[in-house]
């Protein structure tokens, strides 16, 4: 009885025969991994406007605060690419249904947290839960959508994470007038009920299961902690120093293991993360490019609101004028994935990040008048609108079909890095320059968008990335 209960609980669930004779379930795909993308980006932007207030909660000072955001991105980045593997191996269905369950369950925790210690650790599942998320949605959109429609349905889930984005300050700031902190991981559990139910009906199964091949333990406890410890080094830089002791062993101790990770890798039938999948120019230039557009978002995220404090903005203020950058994000990314549907990813991702430097270039030469700035970002928005879901489409386009889990990993693990150094960089350069001028930060972001837009225009064309894909394969 056990037993069989136990084989229940770890065999993905067939949909209904109505779901899967629907015309339009592949939609339903979607939408169910767009109420993931949305709870996701939304926790995360809410939790960075509460960290004032649980600050005065706990009677604690800022290093021991900023432990809340940290936890949760470095367990995320670190256990994203592990936990794709495993997907690959047990079900992406199965993974990413759970992940609801590990997320709501944290986020419960997090609103009964009765200390700052509790809440870190109810953090640290949280993170688990969304790493299990992030690892499938994009690659579960794959299975499910037409090859001619997949931009098309990236771009929507694109415009769920911006939306989330987008309101998080928002609706932060009013859940904590109307009820405190608490509240703020209090309605993460109706969402992710709902995205559990939908999961378990919805999706489809797995049809590639890797259930004959062995789990690369040493690589995972090579490979988690490298991530880390360069997380760890690049968030604790700014305020430690680049070249501290603690900082520079954080950075020697990932190099190291990172080299004994690809080592390791390069002599395994059955690795962690097949390797070969670089040798893919479509691939490689799509994850290069890829975190450089994050660096380039975040980065700007990261150091307008220095530059509207300067200028005499309160927070509620700038974080009105901040959401430009993501709503135009999220108008754009649909119909730029239809575009890249059509037209193959190539043209769409190189207009998408010049149109992105473009804009950056105008906010180092002229950032004033506040609406300009507001013109501005919305360019920038609609380049990253443009760029992201064509160029995610062709990155799990040219992924082994049986190694998709572990390419949406990867796929999330530049999202992460690329948000942290972005914050890191950004930081440094605007510290160089005049009080409250973004002409420095402004310009290196342009330099890396421009690096983007080269790196999208190095991909082939729609056929010629299937072959080197199938190629991998």
């Amino acid at each position: 009885m056990r037993g069989a209960l136990k084989a229940r609980l770890l065999t993905e669930p067939a949909r209904p025969a109505s779901v899967r004779g629907f015309r339009h379930a592949p939609w339903l795909v979607v939408g169910t991994v767009c109420v993931g993308a949305f709870m996701g980006q939304l926790d995360a932007s809410i939790v960075t406007l509460a960290l004032p207030t649980l600050r005065n909660e706990f009677h604690t000072g800022l290093g021991a605060i900023e432990w809340v955001a940290l936890a949760y991105l470095v367990v995320l980045v670190s256990m994203v690419t592990v936990v794709g593997r495993l997907a690959d191996m047990a079900g992406r269905k199965l993974l990413y249904t759970y992940g609801f369950a590990v997320f709501t369950l944290g986020s419960a925790l997090c609103g009964l947290a009765p200390s700052l210690l509790t809440l870190v650790g109810a953090r640290v599942l949280q993170a688990v839960g969304a790493a299990m998320l992030q690892a499938n949605s994009v690659a579960l959109i794959t299975q499910a959508m037409p090859p001619r429609q997949l931009g098309r349905g990236i771009g929507v889930q694109g415009a769920a994470q911006a939306l989330g984005l987008a309101l998080g300050p928002a609706i932060g700031g009013l859940l904590i007038g109307l009820g405190g902190w608490r509240l703020i991981f209090f309605v993460n559990v109706p969402a992710g009920l709902l995205g559990l139910v939908s999961g378990w009906f919805l999706l489809p199964r797995t049809r590639e299961l890797r259930t004959g091949q062995r789990f690369d333990g040493w690589g995972a406890a090579l490979l988690m902690p490298a991530v880390g410890a360069l997380m760890a080094a690049l968030s604790f830089g700014p305020e430690e120093g680049w070249l501290s002791p603690p900082i520079l062993g954080l950075v020697g101790a990932a190099l190291a293991l990172g080299a004994g990770f690809l080592a390791r890798e390069r002599g395994l039938p059955d690795p962690l993360v097949r390797l070969t999948m670089f040798r893919s120019t479509a691939f490689s230039a799509g994850i290069g490019s890829g975190l450089l557009s994050y660096l380039v978002a975040f980065g700007l995220l990261f150091v307008v609101p220095f530059h509207l404090e300067a200028r005499g903005a309160g927070p509620v203020a700038a974080g009105l004028q901040l959401t430009v950058l993501p709503a135009a994000l999220g108008l754009v990314a649909p119909v730029a994935g239809r575009l890249g549907d059509v037209l193959g990813p190539r043209p769409v991702t190189v207009l998408g990040m010049l149109l992105a430097t473009a804009g950056l270039l105008l906010v180092a030469a002229a950032p004033e008048p506040p609406w300009l700035l507001l013109l501005e970002l919305g360019l920038i928005g609609a380049g990253l609108g443009a760029f992201t879901p064509a160029n995610n489409a062709a990155i799990m386009s040219n992924a082994p079909r049986e190694h998709r889990g572990v390419a949406g990993g990867i796929l999330n693990l530049t999202r992460g890095l690329g948000t942290s150094l972005g914050v890191a960089l950004t930081g440094v350069v605007y510290l160089l320059g005049r009080p409250g001028e973004l002409v420095l930060p402004a310009l290196l972001l342009a330099v890396a968008s421009l690096a983007a837009a080269g790196l999208a225009g190095l991909r082939g064309s729609v056929g010629e990335e299937t072959t080197v894909g199938n190629e991998a394969r």
